[in-house]
């Protein structure tokens, strides 16, 4: 078994770019309610923000061995997405290991356990989303697997899909759908828009959204 592997196939700084400038949850209604990883994942400050292609890491519960070998072969701008097993009791990735992150040009973490040293982390601005926040330390025991296709917070996520992360926070979009979901999405913004000009200019909720119809079907009263 091959432990160490390199992404495959990595999506474009194009495409990268493309969906960097929409928010997960405007790539998330726009590719079909599709990508959103469970709601529990947070940044550990509301301002981070990341977008990049997952390079994907499992770690046994409350062990880091192979997180530190992920950041010591992943290139610059790969996100590092750890399955760890949803172990909140332990603080697998902390300030020491986030400078090794950012002197190699990583783009930030997502872990399914607990990070620390969370007001260094915000001093740093690395981007860091995670299960937890927790000081309990970790042991460097079990060898696993880098980049092989994992689920963290609810998603299948494959080496090379592209993660984005802001204070609301993460999507993920396959690597070949990029191009279609960043169209998608600058589509529903442009909507979006358009709806906040229309109540700019007096229009009602109900007359933007159309909601006359659907109200009369369902049999909506209104007390006069």
């Amino acid at each position: 078994m091959t432990h160490i592997k390199d992404i495959t196939e990595r999506p474009s700084k194009a495409d990268i770019e493309a969906l960097s400038k929409f928010s997960p949850a405007t790539i998330h209604e726009a590719q079909g309610r599709r990508g959103a990883l469970s709601s529990r994942l947070k940044p550990v400050d509301y301002r981070m923000k990341l977008c990049g292609p997952a390079f994907t890491v499992k770690c046994a519960p409350r062990d880091n061995i192979m997180l530190q070998l992920a950041i010591n072969y992943a290139k610059p701008g790969d996100i590092i997405v750890v399955s760890a097993g949803e172990y909140e009791e332990a603080g697998s990735f902390g300030d020491v290991l986030a400078n090794a992150c950012l002197a190699k040009g990583i783009g930030g973490l997502v872990t399914d356990t607990g990070v620390r040293d969370t007001l260094q982390l915000r001093e740093l601005g690395f981007p860091v989303f995670s299960l937890s926040v927790c000081i309990k330390g970790t042991v460097k025991e079990t060898i696993a697997a880098v980049n092989d296709q994992i689920i963290v917070g609810g998603e299948i996520i494959n080496p090379g899909d592209i993660v984005v992360g802001d204070a609301d926070g993460l999507v993920v979009v396959r690597r070949e759908e990029a191009q279609e979901v960043a169209r998608l999405s600058q589509a529903r913004e442009d909507a979006e828009a358009g709806y906040i000009a229309a109540y700019k200019q007096g229009k009602t909720v109900i007359e933007v959204s159309k909601l006359e119809p659907v109200l009369k079907a369902k049999g909506l009263i209104v007390a006069g």
